[in-house]
């Protein structure tokens, strides 16, 4: 009984990775092809940025909205409406010639790319024992490191071998795939403990959340506001050409594969130590790459480390929101998809001021203040935290019993 528990619960979390997967190399996979989609729409390159940025702004916006409101509804059915959108946009992103009807398309998804995600973290958690449910999130994880890590530079092959509307054919097939295998090998998973949209709502009222959403605009705003630069960073402080700067990229998205699967073992044997000895090794490697930025061979190794501590660091913040509120499972991970957009936003503007003020090594500055300030607030949100084991109450026991 126990081994089929486990072949089901396994066969339900890949199901998730692989959907986290297809939605992030929507959101992600454009930005491999920019120029591609500039000449494709006869429009200028920060104009073709806007396929990003309005997918972006979506997620930030729609974050603890739209899955609050899907909270109540059977969630292979939710999971199979989103995955249809993310499949019509993409064949409509095909075909059409209009820029505006792309940016529609772009935009029409970003609404219900939180709602898959943040029901696959709460659907992964449930389906695995307690003291296994931050490795199983883990694995979430990975889709979304591997969306970013195999997704960007597929595309952006794909497109430049073949065309734009390849790319999008591909993105089509990856979520066709995943809504195939949700259709026939996932079985209906209705929410038997339904909680009121004030009862979740009110979850708001707890410091320890706050604490947590700070800790996740903070810590998120000092891993990606860096990374936004990195690029930059290896190209006029290391002295990189480009191809090397491709493959440190790629070390950077495969170390962080890396991190979420260190990070699951950590958080499941002591999560507290975990979540707040994290920021300091991250300090030190920050230290290291402002120090010795200028140095090929240890700079790799930095980026590697830093890859690691960020897939750490992403589990890290999910576990926080998601055990602050484990009453309102979707509502809280949506909160955690606005959280880390917005600290990347955050971290991505400050790192952005010091470089145009003392220049491109200084981005480690903006950074480190993040990172700071994410110190103080995951101390004080570590504090009085005990982590729940009430992750039976997602009512996933049709499923894995």
């Amino acid at each position: 009984m126990d081994k089929q528990m486990n072949n089901k619960s396994g066969l339900l979390v890949f199901i998730l990775t692989l959907g986290v997967f297809g939605i992030l190399n929507t959101e992600m996979g454009v930005i491999g092809m920019l120029p591609l989609i500039a000449d494709t729409f006869q429009v200028t390159v920060p104009q073709a940025g806007w396929t990003v940025t309005i997918f972006a702004l979506g997620i930030a916006v729609c974050g603890p909205i739209t899955p609050l409101l899907f909270s109540k509804f059977d969630r292979k059915t939710i999971m199979l409406i989103a995955l249809g959108i993310f499949i019509a946009s993409n064949i409509i992103s095909m075909f059409t010639e209009s820029f505006a009807v792309l940016l529609a398309a772009r935009a029409i998804p970003a609404i219900f790319h939180p709602v898959y995600v943040s029901m696959a973290f709460t659907v992964a958690a449930a389906s695995a024992a307690p003291k296994d449910a931050p490795k199983a999130v883990a694995r979430i994880f990975t889709g979304v490191s591997a969306g970013m890590v195999l997704g960007v530079p597929a595309a952006s092959f794909i497109a430049s071998e073949a065309s734009y509307a390849t790319a999008m054919f591909f993105f089509a097939i990856v979520n066709g795939l995943v809504f195939l295998a949700t259709l026939f090998c996932i079985p209906a998973m209705p929410v038997t403990s339904r909680l009121s949209y004030g009862k979740q709502l009110r979850v708001l009222k707890k410091p320890t959340l706050w604490y947590a959403v700070g800790a996740v605009v903070f810590t998120n705003g000092a891993v990606f506001g860096l990374f936004s630069y990195l690029s930059d960073y290896l190209k006029n402080v290391t002295g990189l050409p480009f191809t090397i700067i491709s493959v440190a990229l790629f070390i950077y998205g495969a170390s962080s594969i890396v991190g979420n699967i260190l990070a699951g073992k950590l958080l499941a044997s002591d999560a507290r130590r975990t979540i707040r000895l994290t920021p300091f090794i991250m300090a030190v490697v920050l230290a290291s790459l402002f120090s010795m930025g200028n140095h090929l061979v240890p700079m790799l190794l930095i980026v590697l480390l830093f890859g690691i501590l960020t897939g750490l660091s992403s589990n890290n913040s999910q576990y926080m929101i998601a055990n602050s509120a484990p009453e309102a499972p979707e509502f809280a991970n949506g909160l955690f998809l606005t959280s880390a957009n917005s600290g990347t936003a955050l971290g991505t503007a400050l790192c952005g001021i010091f470089i145009s003020e003392m220049g491109i090594r200084y981005s480690v500055a903006g950074a480190f203040i993040c990172l700071a300030a994410a110190s103080i607030v995951i101390f004080w949100a570590t504090h009085s935290y005990v982590p729940s084991s009430a992750s039976d109450k997602y009512a996933l026991t049709e499923f894995i019993s």
